[in-house]
């Protein structure tokens, strides 16, 4: 398939901020004029795979603007405009509902849904039944609800997202044949870097004093799972739902039990409950960054250096020894 070319007015690309996050965008591909494999990616997990697989050859762009938090996101018509435009759109189906519904009214050939690329479990909040509870609010039997969601942060886990990007490769291979050999390439050697990551956290985590780490809300199921943790998240997987009392006391207790030291918090949502839980239970606070985005806050400029400050953090967080 030869990629067709197509002019997308200045004006458009600057309203979408077609370029801000890419590292393959160059000036005349930020504004469009470009002959190249069109991606329009729903955010920065996704646009990272884009523009390591596609390398020279794609033109990658996000639909959620860095700093901006994905589940938040709701889809302009000047957006919905280049979806239609774009030869392929990467998303994860089930973490941004209006990019969902978007995708799925556009007539565009190439959709590829890296929930299908893996296998998604449910985490909900990392924590624990007890036997003997009785009764619940009508907080606590939304939050129930909620656990019973499939967990989509499987980025967070580099085997995971290495089975992903594999996924991706073969999709653009087959959407733009003519570079096929070139993505084969490059994927090739991002899963060989994710291979080296994953032994990174195997090592890293291998002898830790504690197992239990405590976050601002249930992004690392997948992490937790792939490296013999417990997560235990003050929220569930939505960052903005608020905790039960009843949530609170047990996770005050639960860091006595297992000698937690740290709660973690992100940087694209209020640390306040975080912070709150750690001054009561006498706790350190620190960054566990979920990589939803990439801002100037961030620890690293990219998915491998925010990853290796991650697993830096949870080796002091956890005694590793």
């Amino acid at each position: 398939m030869n990629v067709r070319r197509r002019l997308i007015p200045a004006a458009l690309a600057s309203a979408l901020g077609l370029g801000a996050l890419t590292a393959c965008s160059s000036d005349s591909a930020a504004s469009g004029n470009t002959d190249k494999f069109d991606v329009v990616a729903s955010f920065y997990p996704m646009a990272f795979l884009a523009e390591q697989i596609g390398g020279d050859h794609a033109n990658v762009t996000s639909l959620t603007e860095p700093g901006q938090e994905p589940h938040d996101l709701e889809i302009s018509t000047q957006q919905r405009a280049q979806l239609e435009e774009a030869d392929a759109a990467l998303y994860l189906k089930g973490l941004q509902p209006a990019v969902d519904e978007a995708v799925g009214q556009t007539g565009i050939k190439t959709k590829i849904d890296a929930a299908t690329l893996t296998h998604l479990e449910d985490h909900g909040t990392g924590g624990h039944t007890h036997e003997g509870e009785e009764g619940h609010s009508e907080e606590e039997g939304h939050a129930e609800e909620e656990e019973h969601a499939r967990d989509p942060h499987v980025w967070l886990d580099p085997v995971k997202y290495a089975e992903i990007a594999q996924g991706v490769g073969k999709a653009f291979e087959k959407a733009d044949p003519d570079h096929a050999a070139d993505y084969k390439k490059n994927t090739a050697a991002l899963v060989k870097k994710l291979n080296g990551l994953n032994g990174d956290f195997e090592n890293g985590l291998k002898n830790t004093k504690t197992k239990v780490f405590f976050t601002n809300h249930a992004a690392f199921g997948y992490l937790a799972e792939r490296y013999g943790l417990t997560q235990e998240a003050i929220s569930g997987i939505d960052p903005e739902s608020e905790p039960s009392g009843a949530r609170v006391r047990e996770l005050q207790q639960e860091a006595k039990a297992d000698g937690v030291t740290t709660v973690f918090y992100e940087t694209l949502v209020s640390d306040k409950t975080a912070k709150t839980l750690a001054r009561d239970a006498n706790l350190k606070t620190d960054v566990l960054d979920p990589l939803e985005g990439i801002t100037d806050k961030s620890r690293g400029d990219d998915y491998f250096q925010v990853m290796e400050s991650n697993l830096k953090a949870l080796q002091t967080a956890l005694g590793a020894k």
